[in-house]
Order: C-alpha cells, then structure tokens, then sequence
C-alpha cells in the first residue's frame, strides 16, 4: 500500500465492536474510507456514525452475516456501488467456541468453518480479480495465537485447527499473489480483553494476562504503512504473561452465551 493511505477503501468484518471496531477506527485514522460489515445492524450503524465522525472519514454499513454467501456478495456490491474499488480487506469476523472434544455440539462445527475459514477465503475471492486487475491490494486476516502452541490449546481444537488451516492458507495464498503487488497479512493475537472473553467465566485469575486491542491495531498500522515492497507476512502479538503450557483460557468452564 505504501504510506499515504488517504483516500483508499477498505472492508473491515466483525466491525460493530470489539477488535474489529478497533481495526476500523485504526484504518479511519489513516484517512481510509470504510465499508464496515457485522451481523447486527442497529450497533453497525451506530460504529459508522461514531467512526466516520471522529475521523472525518466516509463510513458504509452493511449488515452481512459471514457465513452466508449472498450477504459477502453484497457486502462486495455495495462497497463497488458506493466507492468503485476495494484496495484494502480486513478479514476479522468470527465465533468462538471452548468445550472439550467430547463434549462439543456437532453443530458448532458448521459454524466455526464457515466463519472462521470460509468466510474469509470467500470474500477473499470475491475481491481477488480486482486487486488483480488494479495491481495492488493489501489482505489482513485475523488469525490466532494459539495457532503458535503445539499441541493445540485444550478444549479450543475445533476452533485452533481450523485457524491453522487460516494461517496456511494465508501464507499460499501470499506467495500466489506477490507478483500481481497484493501484500496478504495474518496477525496472531492472544487472548484480548473483549466482550467475548469478558463473557467467559474465570478466564483468568489475572487479567494482566489479557491484553488490549491497542498492540492489534499498531500491528495493523504497521501492516499497513510499511513501504510498497514491503510485506509483513505474519505478525504475533501476544501478552508477555500468557502461559504457553496453562493456555489463558480455563479447560473447565460454561460456555458464554450465544
């Protein structure tokens, strides 16, 4: 992308809250006009307003649900509609789910694929030929740290190897598209103080193991504003307190509410 970033469009998912309206704020900052995706619309509308007024920036909001393909198509749609190019995706919606193995409901494997994975590779390809065509693009996907731990955290598997399967694809899918000067990114964070892991129950008897989406959005920035023939291929943030052999995240809990 290069460092002046005034102007440019990007897609950020999962944008009404959390790491995703952190992501969002961080790339308006930039001067980036937004096209902001969630399931949600009433909090998605209400980002839009806070955001685009903030930063002086234009917001789009549309409603969309990762996991369907009609709603990805729109999304795509109506930021071409409004904007006529996408130069900048930020891949971050997603679901989580902490059960041991056995104890896991079989349709939260569905879930976990399509929001996870094939959400993202599908709005990936859905955007794709256009960076093509304009020679220029730049694709953050919003991986896990735990994909770092060998073995896989306990009771988060599902979630962890489809994550790894992310985090590979991501690096293909970057030696794929270098020549057509298309930077892919994937950005590793530990567990983060959010409203989903505030939903979890003794996630940790010390919350300085949590960390704030402030290192997240720098390592975006960072992504983001390093030279044109520069690319990050992976950035890890991960709190300096995580226990790598006691994961944050307790094996024994109730699972948040959906």
């Amino acid at each position: 992308m290069g460092t002046d970033l005034k102007g440019k469009v990007a897609i950020v998912t999962g944008a009404s809250r959390g790491i995703g309206k952190a992501l969002a704020s961080t790339a308006a900052s930039l001067g980036i006009n937004l096209v902001i995706g969630a399931r949600n619309e009433g909090p998605l509308k209400e980002t839009a307003e806070e955001i685009a007024k903030k930063f002086k920036v234009q917001v789009l909001p549309v409603a969309c649900d990762v996991t369907k393909l009609e709603d990805l198509e729109n999304l795509v749609k109506s930021a071409k509609e409004k904007f006529g190019t996408v130069d900048i995706l930020i891949n971050n919606a997603g679901v989580s789910s902490q059960y041991p193995f056995q104890e896991q409901p079989i349709e939260d494997f569905e879930r976990l694929a399509h929001t996870n994975y094939l959400g993202y590779v599908r709005l990936i390809r859905l955007l794709i030929n256009d960076m093509i065509k304009n020679k220029s693009g730049s694709i953050i996907n919003m991986v896990s740290g735990s994909t770092l731990c060998d073995p896989l955290p306990r009771n988060f598997i599902v979630y962890s190897s489809l994550k790894v399967g992310l985090r590979a694809f991501s690096k293909g899918l970057f030696w794929e598209l270098r020549d057509h000067g298309i930077k892919v990114t994937s950005i590793l964070p530990g567990v983060t103080d959010t409203d989903l892991t505030g939903k979890l129950n003794e996630i940790t008897s010390d919350t300085s193991r949590l960390m704030s989406t402030q290192a997240i959005e720098d390592a975006v920035r960072f992504a983001l504003t390093v030279p044109a023939n520069v690319c990050p291929l992976e950035i890890s943030v991960i709190n300096q307190q995580t226990p790598w052999t006691a994961p944050v995240i307790p094996f024994k809990q109730h699972h948040p509410g959906k």
